[in-house]
């Protein structure tokens, strides 16, 4: 059985994750996609091609992804290079404090340029990516001009 995962599956979204494929067959092709959704209803999305190792696993950090949205060992590269469904629309989180970036991956097998809502994945998971730590607290600036906000850690 092919699983996806993430580790951890909530983190700060400056921190690094893992992300690992296993139950494949090896060298078998697959593509993984990440996928978001932000807060005004775009979509944002990432895909890498890999080719599983003789154990049937795919790790972003240890394999090269053979092409997609980049090529070549990115750890995080599925995160770092999502781009949006529409041009020149930019991945901005308004409401850092409330809610994550919910991604989504998922993993398919071969290599797919586009997916379609008829493919099936052979695994996903979720992770939750915060932009504010538990327990900070925001506090609105205003001075004059100056607008801004000041985040208290605990």
């Amino acid at each position: 059985m092919v699983e996806v995962t993430v580790t951890p599956q909530s983190s700060l979204a400056d921190r690094p994750v893992q992300i690992q494929v296993r139950g494949l067959s090896p060298s078998q092709l697959v593509t993984l996609r990440a996928s978001l959704m932000d807060e005004q209803g775009e979509c944002f999305q990432a895909r890498a091609f890999f080719r599983a190792d003789g154990a049937g696993e795919v790790d972003p950090g240890h394999h090269a992804a053979l092409g997609g949205s980049y090529a070549g060992v990115w750890p995080m590269g599925l995160l770092w290079f999502l781009q949006p469904d529409t041009l020149f629309r930019r991945l901005v989180k308004r409401d850092v404090a409330g809610s994550p970036f919910l991604i989504r991956l998922e993993v398919f097998d071969g290599l797919r340029l586009v997916t379609t809502p008829q493919d099936e994945p052979l695994a996903t998971c979720e992770a939750e990516r915060w932009y504010v730590g538990p327990g900070v607290q925001r506090v609105p600036i205003r001075e004059g001009r100056v607008r801004g906000a000041l985040f208290l850690p605990p």
